[in-house]
Protein backbone atom coordinates (compact mmCIF):
# COMPACT_ATOMS: atom_id res chain seq x y z
CA UNK A 1 0.00 0.00 0.00
CA UNK A 2 1.60 3.42 -1.37
CA UNK A 3 2.10 5.66 1.65
CA UNK A 4 0.57 9.32 1.72
CA UNK A 5 3.42 12.21 2.15
CA UNK A 6 3.19 15.23 4.44
CA UNK A 7 2.58 17.20 1.44
CA UNK A 8 -0.13 14.84 0.13
CA UNK A 9 -1.56 15.25 3.55
CA UNK A 10 -1.70 19.01 3.37
CA UNK A 11 -2.23 19.18 -0.53
CA UNK A 12 -5.49 17.20 -0.08
CA UNK A 13 -7.30 19.63 2.53
CA UNK A 14 -6.57 22.52 1.53
CA UNK A 15 -7.40 21.54 -1.84
CA UNK A 16 -10.62 20.29 -0.48
CA UNK A 17 -11.66 23.42 2.00
CA UNK A 18 -14.63 25.24 1.00
CA UNK A 19 -15.26 28.58 2.01
CA UNK A 20 -17.79 27.17 4.26
CA UNK A 21 -15.86 25.00 6.05
CA UNK A 22 -14.27 27.74 7.53
CA UNK A 23 -15.39 28.68 10.97
CA UNK A 24 -16.50 32.36 11.37
CA UNK A 25 -13.75 32.85 13.97
CA UNK A 26 -11.24 31.91 11.75
CA UNK A 27 -11.76 33.97 8.91
CA UNK A 28 -12.00 36.90 11.19
CA UNK A 29 -8.74 35.98 12.92
CA UNK A 30 -7.22 35.98 9.01
CA UNK A 31 -9.18 39.42 8.03
CA UNK A 32 -7.36 40.68 11.47
CA UNK A 33 -4.45 39.73 9.20
CA UNK A 34 -4.78 41.16 6.34
CA UNK A 35 -5.80 44.77 7.62
CA UNK A 36 -2.23 44.30 10.48
CA UNK A 37 -0.50 43.22 6.98
CA UNK A 38 -1.12 45.76 4.26
CA UNK A 39 -1.04 48.75 6.86
CA UNK A 40 2.88 47.48 8.11
CA UNK A 41 3.42 46.85 4.52
CA UNK A 42 2.72 50.22 3.55
CA UNK A 43 4.54 51.99 6.28
CA UNK A 44 7.34 49.43 5.50
CA UNK A 45 7.26 50.67 1.59
CA UNK A 46 8.67 53.91 3.06
CA UNK A 47 11.70 52.19 4.31
CA UNK A 48 15.33 51.92 2.82
CA UNK A 49 15.71 48.16 2.41
CA UNK A 50 12.05 48.04 0.82
CA UNK A 51 13.55 50.65 -1.52
CA UNK A 52 16.31 48.60 -2.38
CA UNK A 53 13.46 45.03 -3.15
CA UNK A 54 11.84 47.91 -5.77
CA UNK A 55 14.97 48.65 -7.36
CA UNK A 56 15.67 44.66 -7.80
CA UNK A 57 12.50 44.13 -8.98
CA UNK A 58 12.46 47.43 -11.56
CA UNK A 59 15.44 46.40 -13.52
CA UNK A 60 14.93 42.47 -13.51
CA UNK A 61 10.94 41.80 -13.34
CA UNK A 62 8.48 41.50 -15.91
CA UNK A 63 5.86 43.33 -16.12
CA UNK A 64 2.74 41.99 -14.60
CA UNK A 65 -0.76 42.48 -12.83
CA UNK A 66 0.58 42.71 -9.75
CA UNK A 67 0.87 45.97 -7.53
CA UNK A 68 3.75 47.07 -5.36
CA UNK A 69 3.16 48.82 -2.17
CA UNK A 70 5.17 52.62 -2.41
CA UNK A 71 5.33 52.71 -6.36
CA UNK A 72 3.58 52.82 -9.61
CA UNK A 73 4.85 49.36 -10.44
CA UNK A 74 3.10 46.56 -11.75
CA UNK A 75 4.68 43.31 -12.12
CA UNK A 76 4.35 39.63 -12.05
CA UNK A 77 3.34 37.75 -9.36
CA UNK A 78 6.61 36.33 -7.65
CA UNK A 79 8.34 40.25 -8.04
CA UNK A 80 5.48 41.89 -6.18
CA UNK A 81 5.77 38.76 -3.70
CA UNK A 82 8.95 39.74 -2.88
CA UNK A 83 8.88 43.46 -2.89
CA UNK A 84 6.18 43.61 -1.10
CA UNK A 85 7.09 40.74 1.62
CA UNK A 86 10.06 42.83 2.43
CA UNK A 87 7.71 45.69 3.07
CA UNK A 88 5.83 43.72 5.49
CA UNK A 89 8.37 43.01 7.67
CA UNK A 90 11.00 45.60 7.13
CA UNK A 91 9.84 47.65 10.00
CA UNK A 92 9.58 44.38 12.34
CA UNK A 93 5.79 45.96 13.11
CA UNK A 94 3.78 42.61 11.57
CA UNK A 95 1.97 39.80 13.79
CA UNK A 96 3.82 36.41 15.06
CA UNK A 97 2.56 32.64 15.58
CA UNK A 98 3.86 30.46 18.09
CA UNK A 99 3.34 27.68 15.66
CA UNK A 100 6.56 27.61 15.12
CA UNK A 101 7.90 30.71 16.42
CA UNK A 102 7.03 32.39 12.70
CA UNK A 103 6.07 36.04 11.97
CA UNK A 104 3.45 34.48 8.82
CA UNK A 105 1.52 37.11 7.61
CA UNK A 106 4.22 39.44 6.47
CA UNK A 107 5.07 36.23 4.08
CA UNK A 108 1.59 34.71 3.36
CA UNK A 109 -0.37 37.75 2.65
CA UNK A 110 2.24 39.30 0.07
CA UNK A 111 2.48 36.26 -2.03
CA UNK A 112 -1.54 35.44 -1.96
CA UNK A 113 -2.72 39.24 -2.93
CA UNK A 114 -0.05 39.06 -5.88
CA UNK A 115 -1.32 35.53 -6.86
CA UNK A 116 -5.11 37.09 -6.28
CA UNK A 117 -4.41 39.71 -8.29
CA UNK A 118 -3.23 38.17 -11.64
CA UNK A 119 -5.90 35.38 -11.37
CA UNK A 120 -8.48 38.45 -10.65
CA UNK A 121 -9.65 36.09 -7.84
CA UNK A 122 -12.48 37.81 -5.83
CA UNK A 123 -12.40 39.06 -1.67
CA UNK A 124 -13.81 35.45 -0.48
CA UNK A 125 -11.49 33.28 -2.27
CA UNK A 126 -8.37 35.64 -1.11
CA UNK A 127 -9.91 35.12 2.40
CA UNK A 128 -10.06 31.21 1.90
CA UNK A 129 -6.29 31.03 0.62
CA UNK A 130 -5.17 33.01 3.30
CA UNK A 131 -6.85 31.17 5.70
CA UNK A 132 -5.25 27.69 3.60
CA UNK A 133 -1.59 29.28 3.87
CA UNK A 134 -1.94 30.18 7.07
CA UNK A 135 -3.06 26.51 8.54
CA UNK A 136 -0.48 24.99 6.54
CA UNK A 137 2.47 26.98 7.53
CA UNK A 138 1.53 26.88 11.26
CA UNK A 139 0.59 23.32 11.25
CA UNK A 140 3.81 22.01 10.01
CA UNK A 141 5.41 24.78 12.56
CA UNK A 142 3.32 22.90 15.22
CA UNK A 143 4.69 19.53 13.86
CA UNK A 144 8.16 20.23 14.04
CA UNK A 145 8.17 22.13 17.30
CA UNK A 146 10.59 24.18 19.20
CA UNK A 147 14.03 22.69 18.26
CA UNK A 148 13.91 24.19 15.10
CA UNK A 149 13.81 27.95 16.57
CA UNK A 150 16.17 27.21 19.31
CA UNK A 151 18.93 25.67 17.16
CA UNK A 152 18.87 28.86 15.61
CA UNK A 153 17.03 28.96 12.18
CA UNK A 154 14.81 31.78 11.40
CA UNK A 155 11.39 30.20 10.98
CA UNK A 156 9.84 32.48 9.22
CA UNK A 157 12.56 31.73 6.47
CA UNK A 158 12.69 28.00 6.73
CA UNK A 159 8.39 27.92 7.20
CA UNK A 160 7.27 30.80 5.06
CA UNK A 161 7.78 29.39 1.69
CA UNK A 162 5.28 26.41 2.78
CA UNK A 163 2.53 29.06 3.39
CA UNK A 164 3.06 31.22 0.32
CA UNK A 165 2.82 28.12 -1.79
CA UNK A 166 0.02 26.61 -0.39
CA UNK A 167 -2.07 29.61 -0.64
CA UNK A 168 -0.84 30.67 -4.11
CA UNK A 169 -1.44 27.35 -5.50
CA UNK A 170 -5.09 27.07 -3.47
CA UNK A 171 -5.47 30.65 -6.01
CA UNK A 172 -4.30 29.30 -8.74
CA UNK A 173 -6.92 26.07 -8.67
CA UNK A 174 -3.76 23.53 -8.71
CA UNK A 175 -5.29 19.83 -8.07
CA UNK A 176 -3.98 17.99 -4.65
CA UNK A 177 -1.55 16.53 -6.76
CA UNK A 178 -0.07 19.31 -8.26
CA UNK A 179 -0.12 21.34 -5.53
CA UNK A 180 1.71 18.42 -3.11
CA UNK A 181 4.53 18.85 -5.64
CA UNK A 182 4.58 22.71 -5.67
CA UNK A 183 5.09 22.42 -1.60
CA UNK A 184 7.58 19.79 -2.74
CA UNK A 185 9.63 22.36 -4.16
CA UNK A 186 9.08 25.35 -1.95
CA UNK A 187 9.76 22.85 1.45
CA UNK A 188 13.10 21.79 -0.89
CA UNK A 189 14.73 24.80 -0.97
CA UNK A 190 13.95 26.97 2.09
CA UNK A 191 16.51 27.97 4.75
CA UNK A 192 16.94 31.07 7.01
CA UNK A 193 19.37 31.57 10.24
CA UNK A 194 18.54 33.95 13.24
CA UNK A 195 22.11 35.82 12.46
CA UNK A 196 20.06 37.97 10.23
CA UNK A 197 18.69 39.86 13.63
CA UNK A 198 19.01 43.51 13.47
CA UNK A 199 20.42 43.56 9.77
CA UNK A 200 18.52 43.89 6.15
CA UNK A 201 18.46 40.42 5.70
CA UNK A 202 15.82 39.74 8.00
CA UNK A 203 12.94 41.19 5.87
CA UNK A 204 15.03 40.62 2.50
CA UNK A 205 14.72 36.71 3.23
CA UNK A 206 10.58 37.38 4.09
CA UNK A 207 10.95 38.71 1.05
CA UNK A 208 12.24 35.70 -1.03
CA UNK A 209 10.50 33.18 0.99
CA UNK A 210 7.35 35.16 -0.47
CA UNK A 211 8.38 35.09 -3.76
CA UNK A 212 9.54 31.42 -3.01
CA UNK A 213 6.46 30.02 -2.54
CA UNK A 214 4.86 31.70 -5.30
CA UNK A 215 7.69 30.49 -7.76
CA UNK A 216 7.18 27.36 -6.70
CA UNK A 217 3.44 26.80 -7.06
CA UNK A 218 3.60 28.47 -10.96
CA UNK A 219 6.40 25.62 -11.43
CA UNK A 220 4.35 22.73 -10.50
CA UNK A 221 1.68 24.30 -12.65
CA UNK A 222 4.16 24.26 -15.63
CA UNK A 223 4.53 20.71 -14.49
CA UNK A 224 7.72 21.21 -12.51
CA UNK A 225 7.65 17.67 -10.05
CA UNK A 226 8.95 18.31 -5.88
CA UNK A 227 10.25 15.51 -3.31
CA UNK A 228 7.07 14.59 -1.95
CA UNK A 229 8.74 13.40 1.25
CA UNK A 230 10.58 17.04 1.73
CA UNK A 231 9.28 16.72 5.18
CA UNK A 232 9.64 13.42 6.53
CA UNK A 233 13.02 11.72 3.88
CA UNK A 234 16.25 10.61 5.89
CA UNK A 235 17.74 14.10 4.38
CA UNK A 236 14.47 16.12 4.40
CA UNK A 237 13.90 19.41 6.26
CA UNK A 238 13.21 17.71 9.63
CA UNK A 239 16.03 15.41 9.83
CA UNK A 240 18.39 18.11 8.66
CA UNK A 241 17.11 21.15 10.60
CA UNK A 242 15.33 19.76 13.69
CA UNK A 243 16.95 16.85 14.61
CA UNK A 244 14.49 14.62 13.33
CA UNK A 245 11.61 15.59 15.54
CA UNK A 246 8.13 15.84 13.48
CA UNK A 247 4.75 15.31 14.90
CA UNK A 248 2.72 14.02 11.82
CA UNK A 249 -0.59 13.89 13.72
CA UNK A 250 -0.57 18.35 13.39
CA UNK A 251 -0.79 17.20 9.54
CA UNK A 252 -4.36 15.88 10.05
CA UNK A 253 -7.37 18.59 8.94
CA UNK A 254 -8.14 21.27 11.76
CA UNK A 255 -11.38 20.28 13.85
CA UNK A 256 -11.58 22.47 16.53
CA UNK A 257 -7.86 22.53 16.55
CA UNK A 258 -7.55 25.56 13.98
CA UNK A 259 -3.62 27.47 14.63
CA UNK A 260 -5.46 30.33 13.78
CA UNK A 261 -7.28 30.18 16.77
CA UNK A 262 -4.79 28.68 19.25
CA UNK A 263 -1.97 29.16 19.50
CA UNK A 264 -3.14 32.00 17.59
CA UNK A 265 -1.88 35.09 16.07
CA UNK A 266 -0.04 37.98 17.95
CA UNK A 267 -0.26 41.53 16.64
CA UNK A 268 2.28 43.77 18.14
CA UNK A 269 1.18 46.68 19.89
CA UNK A 270 4.69 48.18 19.33
CA UNK A 271 7.37 48.09 16.24
CA UNK A 272 10.02 46.04 18.25
CA UNK A 273 10.74 42.29 18.49
CA UNK A 274 7.76 40.49 20.03
CA UNK A 275 10.61 39.29 22.66
CA UNK A 276 10.39 42.45 24.08
CA UNK A 277 6.66 43.46 24.23
CA UNK A 278 5.80 41.53 27.81
CA UNK A 279 8.91 43.11 29.66
CA UNK A 280 7.78 46.65 28.19
CA UNK A 281 4.10 46.00 29.83
CA UNK A 282 4.97 45.06 32.68
CA UNK A 283 7.14 48.38 33.14
CA UNK A 284 4.09 50.29 32.16
CA UNK A 285 1.95 48.54 34.22
CA UNK A 286 3.82 49.26 37.25
CA UNK A 287 5.18 52.84 36.93
CA UNK A 288 1.35 53.55 35.64
CA UNK A 289 -0.41 51.68 38.60
CA UNK A 290 2.13 53.24 41.64
CA UNK A 291 2.62 56.84 39.65
CA UNK A 292 6.08 55.98 39.75
CA UNK A 293 8.34 59.21 38.22
CA UNK A 294 11.27 57.88 35.58
CA UNK A 295 13.72 59.75 37.80
CA UNK A 296 12.83 57.59 40.97
CA UNK A 297 13.96 54.41 39.05
CA UNK A 298 17.34 53.11 39.74
CA UNK A 299 16.98 49.73 38.53
CA UNK A 300 14.92 47.59 36.31
CA UNK A 301 15.23 43.94 36.09
CA UNK A 302 13.92 41.63 33.57
CA UNK A 303 13.89 37.94 34.17
CA UNK A 304 13.16 36.33 30.82
CA UNK A 305 12.83 32.69 29.16
CA UNK A 306 16.07 32.24 27.17
CA UNK A 307 14.71 32.36 24.02
CA UNK A 308 14.63 35.86 24.61
CA UNK A 309 17.82 36.37 25.79
CA UNK A 310 18.87 34.60 22.83
CA UNK A 311 16.67 37.11 20.20
CA UNK A 312 17.43 40.41 22.17
CA UNK A 313 20.78 40.49 21.09
CA UNK A 314 21.96 44.18 21.41
CA UNK A 315 22.62 46.02 24.31
CA UNK A 316 23.63 49.58 23.47
CA UNK A 317 22.25 49.31 19.72
CA UNK A 318 23.92 51.76 17.32
CA UNK A 319 20.32 51.51 14.97
CA UNK A 320 17.05 51.40 14.71
CA UNK A 321 17.17 48.09 13.09
CA UNK A 322 19.40 46.80 16.26
CA UNK A 323 17.01 48.71 18.49
CA UNK A 324 14.35 46.56 17.51
CA UNK A 325 15.92 44.09 19.06
CA UNK A 326 17.23 45.24 22.08
CA UNK A 327 15.25 45.45 25.71
CA UNK A 328 17.47 48.49 27.34
CA UNK A 329 15.91 50.20 24.30
CA UNK A 330 12.16 48.83 24.09
CA UNK A 331 11.92 49.53 27.64
CA UNK A 332 13.78 53.13 27.80
CA UNK A 333 12.06 54.15 25.12
CA UNK A 334 8.87 53.18 26.30
CA UNK A 335 9.56 55.07 29.32
CA UNK A 336 10.59 58.36 27.80
CA UNK A 337 8.31 58.75 25.69
CA UNK A 338 5.34 56.96 26.70
CA UNK A 339 4.51 54.97 23.72
CA UNK A 340 7.19 53.26 21.30
CA UNK A 341 6.08 54.55 17.76
CA UNK A 342 8.14 53.80 14.70
CA UNK A 343 9.04 56.87 14.88
CA UNK A 344 11.30 56.44 17.26
CA UNK A 345 13.17 53.89 15.13
CA UNK A 346 15.80 56.45 14.48
CA UNK A 347 19.73 55.74 14.04
CA UNK A 348 20.40 59.05 15.11
CA UNK A 349 18.49 58.65 18.71
CA UNK A 350 20.43 55.92 19.35
CA UNK A 351 23.20 58.56 20.77
CA UNK A 352 20.30 60.58 23.16
CA UNK A 353 21.56 60.74 26.12
CA UNK A 354 18.91 60.52 28.12
CA UNK A 355 17.48 57.31 26.89
CA UNK A 356 21.36 55.35 26.93
CA UNK A 357 21.05 56.61 30.32
CA UNK A 358 17.97 54.90 31.16
CA UNK A 359 18.68 52.11 28.97
CA UNK A 360 21.93 51.61 30.87
CA UNK A 361 19.47 50.64 33.89
CA UNK A 362 17.53 47.89 32.23
CA UNK A 363 19.36 44.54 33.03
CA UNK A 364 17.99 41.13 31.39
CA UNK A 365 18.55 38.06 33.15
CA UNK A 366 17.46 34.31 32.46
CA UNK A 367 16.65 32.67 35.69
CA UNK A 368 15.68 29.12 36.93
CA UNK A 369 11.71 29.85 37.11
CA UNK A 370 12.43 29.31 32.77
CA UNK A 371 13.26 25.75 33.01
CA UNK A 372 9.96 24.56 33.77
CA UNK A 373 8.50 23.42 30.54
CA UNK A 374 5.03 24.23 31.67
CA UNK A 375 6.17 27.76 32.36
CA UNK A 376 7.27 27.73 28.52
CA UNK A 377 4.07 26.54 27.31
CA UNK A 378 2.18 29.64 29.21
CA UNK A 379 4.93 32.27 28.89
CA UNK A 380 6.96 31.54 25.62
CA UNK A 381 8.23 35.40 25.75
CA UNK A 382 6.85 36.39 29.28
CA UNK A 383 8.69 38.28 32.06
CA UNK A 384 8.81 38.56 35.62
CA UNK A 385 9.49 42.20 36.14
CA UNK A 386 11.47 44.32 39.54
CA UNK A 387 11.29 47.90 39.62
CA UNK A 388 13.99 49.24 42.19
CA UNK A 389 13.79 53.06 43.16
CA UNK A 390 16.34 55.01 44.41
CA UNK A 391 14.92 55.31 48.02
CA UNK A 392 14.95 51.38 48.36
CA UNK A 393 11.36 50.63 47.39
CA UNK A 394 10.77 47.75 44.68
CA UNK A 395 7.81 46.45 42.64
CA UNK A 396 6.87 43.58 40.45
CA UNK A 397 4.50 41.78 38.70
CA UNK A 398 4.89 38.93 36.15
CA UNK A 399 3.30 39.30 32.22
CA UNK A 400 2.93 36.18 30.95
CA UNK A 401 1.65 37.36 27.41
CA UNK A 402 1.92 41.12 25.91
CA UNK A 403 -0.44 43.10 25.23
CA UNK A 404 -1.92 42.34 21.57
CA UNK A 405 -1.05 38.42 21.97
CA UNK A 406 -3.81 36.30 20.83
CA UNK A 407 -4.83 36.05 24.57
CA UNK A 408 -4.67 39.64 25.37
CA UNK A 409 -5.89 40.89 21.59
CA UNK A 410 -6.01 44.44 20.30
CA UNK A 411 -9.69 45.24 19.65
CA UNK A 412 -10.70 45.70 15.96
CA UNK A 413 -10.76 49.55 16.41
CA UNK A 414 -7.14 49.26 18.11
CA UNK A 415 -6.23 47.88 14.94
CA UNK A 416 -7.64 49.71 11.98
CA UNK A 417 -6.43 52.65 14.30
CA UNK A 418 -3.02 51.11 14.17
CA UNK A 419 -3.39 50.35 10.19
CA UNK A 420 -4.61 54.35 10.00
CA UNK A 421 -1.07 55.46 11.49
CA UNK A 422 0.85 53.18 9.31
CA UNK A 423 -0.59 54.07 6.07
CA UNK A 424 -0.87 57.60 7.20
CA UNK A 425 2.83 57.53 6.60
CA UNK A 426 3.08 57.37 2.36
CA UNK A 427 -0.99 57.92 1.68
CA UNK A 428 -3.98 60.25 2.21
CA UNK A 429 -5.99 59.61 5.01
CA UNK A 430 -8.97 59.65 3.21
CA UNK A 431 -7.44 56.82 0.83
CA UNK A 432 -6.77 55.12 4.04
CA UNK A 433 -9.69 54.56 5.34
CA UNK A 434 -11.15 53.26 2.08
CA UNK A 435 -8.82 50.59 2.06
CA UNK A 436 -9.44 49.59 5.43
CA UNK A 437 -13.02 49.91 5.07
CA UNK A 438 -12.95 47.32 2.15
CA UNK A 439 -10.40 44.89 4.16
CA UNK A 440 -13.43 44.51 6.70
CA UNK A 441 -15.53 43.61 4.14
CA UNK A 442 -13.38 41.51 2.43
CA UNK A 443 -15.70 38.40 0.98
CA UNK A 444 -17.80 41.20 -0.13
CA UNK A 445 -14.67 42.37 -2.76
CA UNK A 446 -16.02 41.10 -6.12
CA UNK A 447 -12.00 41.71 -7.48
CA UNK A 448 -9.14 41.95 -5.18
CA UNK A 449 -7.82 44.24 -7.63
CA UNK A 450 -9.80 47.17 -6.46
CA UNK A 451 -7.70 46.75 -3.48
CA UNK A 452 -4.72 47.48 -5.71
CA UNK A 453 -5.94 50.45 -7.04
CA UNK A 454 -6.11 52.15 -3.57
CA UNK A 455 -2.51 50.51 -2.44
CA UNK A 456 -1.14 51.81 -5.99
CA UNK A 457 1.35 54.92 -5.18
CA UNK A 458 3.51 57.50 -6.18
CA UNK A 459 7.06 55.86 -6.34
CA UNK A 460 8.63 57.12 -2.83
CA UNK A 461 12.41 56.39 -3.55
CA UNK A 462 12.02 58.17 -7.35
CA UNK A 463 12.40 54.49 -8.97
Amino acid sequence: MTMTSATQTLARWLTALAPGDVPGAVSWVATRCLVDTLGVMLAGSATSVAGMARRVIAVNAATGAAAVAGDALRVSAPAAAFANGVAAHALDFDDNCYAGFVHGSAVIVPAALAVAQTRRADGQTLLTALVAGAECQYRVGMALGRPLYDRGWWTTGVLGAIGACAASARLMGLDAETTAHALGLAIAGTGGMKSVFGSDAKPLLAGRAAEAGVTAALLAEQGARGPLDALEHAYGLAALFNDGHFEAKWLNPPEDDWCLLAPGVDVKRIPVCLSSHAAVDGVLKLVAEHGIERSRIAGIRCDVPPVVVANLIYPHPRSGQQGQFSLPFAVAASLLFGELTLEHLDDALMADKTLTALMERVSMVSGPRWQDASLLTVAPEGAEVTLSLHDGKTFSCFMPKAIGSADYPLSDGALENKFLRCAGRVMEPATSKRLVAALWQLPRLADVNELAEMMTLPRVDGI
